[in-house]
């Protein structure tokens, strides 16, 4: 029989750092705190949304000093963690530095890995040719990290989508052009690396999300609330419902649902705030959606292509071999 998914939510109003922790305190207690999810020795991957170092007044990215408080209280617990993400452009630790990482992860002695990618077995036989970050698989925990954000080519990121930083950095490009023409298809690849990747904990930066033309050319949005979760895709399904979003509207949501990973909110246990206490009606979408390919020209379609059977299928070939 499926345990009910359980999804914690609270208002909370500011990232300073006391009350911030006041506040992750509460927020994971229902769950049995961080020590229900580290044991004393554990290696922890915290997994933020490092998107970008350009624009670090816009609430692209995630909050340092929720990784920060999360890194304090995987430390009490005894565990040992670790920063890492695979941005599409730059490196992990140039996007933390421009988004004012350094400070709170030096205090800490926190490490800032960068992802490498191996191939794994996946639970879809559709997706077994995927690369993912080694770190990530390898950590005993791996706590996720988002920001809620409006996205021009995916309508929503949160939970799932955030952990799409797990692969590796070219491999996103190849994504967006051998499954960018399908968004159902481009959803499912999507919550299967979430599923491969099956982080033990999701906790989402709402204090102040991203609206509009997401995932970075939107504006800040206030929305006090933090959420929390073993299971990422409830989670989800929960921020859709709070902020008046259409789950069909949302690729990774409705791949989810088909593949009977997300329980409708009905099924969801919230042991403290109901969505209906944050619900937000104005929340705002893209002003319209762009092509998930890019709409990459021919010729780069090609090279692609031709990268793909030389570095993807012939060793997919090999790997499936063994």
């Amino acid at each position: 029989m499926d345990v009910q998914p359980s999804v914690s939510l609270i208002r909370a109003q500011s990232y300073d750092l006391a009350q911030l922790r006041q506040s992750l305190e509460s927020l994971l207690e229902p769950l049995g705190g961080m020590a229900a999810f580290v044991k004393p020795g554990d290696r922890v991957l915290l997994k933020p949304n490092l998107l970008t170092g350009s624009r670090p007044s816009k609430e692209c990215v995630t909050r340092p000093e929720v990784v920060y408080c999360v890194a304090q209280m995987v430390q009490a617990a005894g565990g040992k963690p670790f920063l890492g993400d695979g941005p599409a452009f730059g490196s992990a630790k140039g996007v933390a530095k421009a988004n004012g990482y350094l400070p709170l992860i030096d205090a800490l002695n926190l490490p800032i890995v960068e992802f490498h990618g191996k191939r794994y077995e996946t639970v879809s036989a559709e997706f077994n040719h995927l690369l993912l970050s080694k770190e990530a698989i390898d950590a005993d925990v791996v706590i996720n990290l988002p920001k809620v954000k409006s996205h021009v080519q995916l309508t929503m990121t949160m939970g799932v989508k955030n952990l799409f930083g797990c692969v590796p950095g070219k491999m996103k490009a190849w994504w967006h052009m051998e499954a960018g023409k399908d968004c159902d298809r481009f959803g499912t690849m999507l919550v299967e690396t979430a599923r491969a990747i099956a982080p033990d904990l999701t906790i989402l930066d709402g204090i102040l999300g991203h609206e509009g033309n997401g995932p970075s050319g939107g504006e800040p949005r206030r929305l006090n609330l933090l959420a929390a979760s073993s299971n990422v895709f409830a989670l989800d399904r929960a921020i859709v419902d709070i902020l008046n979003v259409d789950p069909a509207s949302v690729p990774t949501v409705a791949a989810s649902q088909r593949l009977g990973l997300c329980s409708t909110v009905e099924a969801i246990d919230f042991p403290l705030l109901q969505p209906q206490a944050l619900h937000i009606t104005d929340w705002k979408l893209p002003d319209a959606l762009m092509p998930i390919d890019f709409g990459m020209p021919r010729v780069i379609k090609s090279t692609f292509r031709h990268l793909y059977i030389r570095w993807i299928k012939e060793p997919r070939q090999v790997y499936a071999g063994r």
